[in-house]
Parts: structure tokens; sequence; C-alpha cells
């Protein structure tokens, strides 16, 4: 099924998926891939909804989270369907199969205590400190952050913001910045390495793009100097939106902030925020 998965995946990009999402459905298909071939399959008209059952029920004695393993049947199904619109397969095995049950967790929210630990550790990292500041500050998604050009920051004039540059589905938008938030990129930008061999933001000290997984492992490492527990990067997209929410920004324009298309989404993400405003950062208001 190689060629087939190699095709479906151009198609993706083709209709403007997230690279995320590519690169997951890509893994999923080629992990599906090699449990068929264990099964002496060579065809995929050949896969039963039995098949695909047993394989399921294999990935949940791995560990894998609900979440996981919903998204790998979603892949599946998502494949086959393409299967379908091209004669490979007459039916699509995985549309019955149903999903795990999936906990709705409540984010992680910082408290202003964890806030100043986490800024305190990274303040000698001037580049990670930035980090950690838009992303509190703004509530953009890592990804996002990543993108950042040099000339998407407007930092002159009566407004200052980040353009958000348009990515997949996702639209441009333009992002304020505070005043905190300006110290410290005028800081970055003063030792940002003059070796750049892009005009991204954030980079190496070989003038290298830094990648999402970088900032991950930079973002984690300060989270254990500080001594703060179970807590992720996107923690700190949380904690912008719950602090926003509980001081009444309006909705829709935090929802245009956060870069959500549809309002909808953002109640349904907010409303599972359980917001203490005792134990909130003093971030700034917008």
């Amino acid at each position: 099924m190689d060629q087939y998965i190699k095709n479906f995946t151009e198609e993706l990009d083709k209709d403007k998926k997230s690279i995320h999402t590519i690169i997951a459905y890509k893994k999923d298909l080629e992990q599906l891939d090699e449990y068929i071939k264990l099964s002496n399959i060579k065809n995929p008209a050949d896969v039963t909804e039995d098949i695909l059952v047993k394989y399921f029920d294999e990935l949940k004695k791995q560990n894998l989270s609900a979440k996981t393993v919903s998204r790998k049947i979603n892949s599946t199904r998502t494949f086959f369907k393409y299967l379908q619109t091209l004669n490979i397969v007459d039916k699509n095995p995985a549309i019955l199969i149903a999903h795990p049950k999936i906990k709705n967790v409540i984010p992680r929210i910082l408290t202003e205590v964890e806030f100043k630990a986490l800024r305190d550790t990274a303040k000698n990292d001037t580049r990670t400190a930035l980090i950690i500041e838009i992303l509190l500050q703004t509530g953009i998604r890592i990804g996002e952050l990543c993108r950042i050009k040099t000339t998407d920051l407007h930092m002159t004039g009566e407004e200052k913001y980040i353009h958000i540059i348009e990515y997949g589905t996702t639209p441009s938008r333009e992002v304020p910045l505070n005043d905190q938030s300006l110290d410290v990129i005028r800081q970055y930008i003063s030792i940002r390495p003059k070796n750049a061999k892009t005009d991204n933001l954030f980079i190496t000290k070989n003038g290298n793009p830094l990648l999402v997984r970088n900032i991950r492992t930079s973002i984690d490492g300060m989270f254990r100097k500080a001594g703060i527990e179970n807590a992720k990067v996107n923690d700190l997209r949380n904690t912008f939106i719950a602090h926003h929410l509980s001081r009444g920004t309006n909705i829709y324009a935090l929802s245009k902030i956060i870069g959500h298309k549809r309002i909808a989404t953002t109640e349904k993400y907010l409303g599972k925020i359980k917001i203490d405003t005792e134990r909130l950062p003093n971030l700034p208001i917008l």
C-alpha cells in the first residue's frame, strides 16, 4: 500500500491540511501497513473490519492514549474513503469501528507562583525567556511561534503586534503585543546570532531555524528546573485563555486572537477550563 499512502498524503497536502496532520496520518498508515503485511495481505480490498478491529485492540494493549487511538481510527477511515473514491475498495472497512471513549481533561493552568518560578528559571536564557513570554502573553500555538519571521514583528507605531501567517486552513491574523513582551523581544534581537541562515525569529546558535521539538525540549527542561510538575508547553496557551476569559475579554475578540475559525470552538474549549482568578498570573489585559 506504499504508493496509495504516498498518493493519499499528497492529496492531503493539496487540500491544505496541516503539516502536523499529514505527518501524523502518514505515520499512522505506515504502522497499519506493517501490521497488514504481517497478516500476508497485499491488496487493500482484502482488508476487513475484523482485521482492523484486531489491529486497534493491539494498539490499546500498548497503552496508547484513547485520543491517539481515536486519531489512528480517523486516519484509517479517511484513507479507505479515499481508496473508495478510486474504486480500489468496494466499501470502507473502518466505517463502523467505534472510537474509544475520551475523557475530558481540564487544561492545566499555571498558578502565579508557577509562572514566576518559570520566568525566574529562564531569565538567564534570553531566547527561552522570550519564547515563554510570547506563548504566555499571546496564546499563539507553538507551531505558529516557530514560523515567526523577523518581518512579522511590528513593534513601532500605535499598534504593536505579531503577524501570524496563513497556514493550512488557519487564516492569517494579527496578535497584539504588550510592553512586557516587547521588552524581551528587543533583548533577544540584540543578542540574536548574526550568522542566521533564515529570517525566522528563533534560530539556533548555528543560525538554523529552531524546531518545534527543540522548543518543547527547552520548555520541558525549564518546567523541571522550576519544580513545576505535570505541565506542558500548551499550558502557557491555556493560561492565556483562562486569564482573559476570567477577566471578561470579548469571546469573539479572543477567538480571533487565538486563531479559532468558529466561535463554537472557543466556547467548547473555554467551557472545559476551571478558573480560579486568585491563582492566575498577573498578565496585562489586551
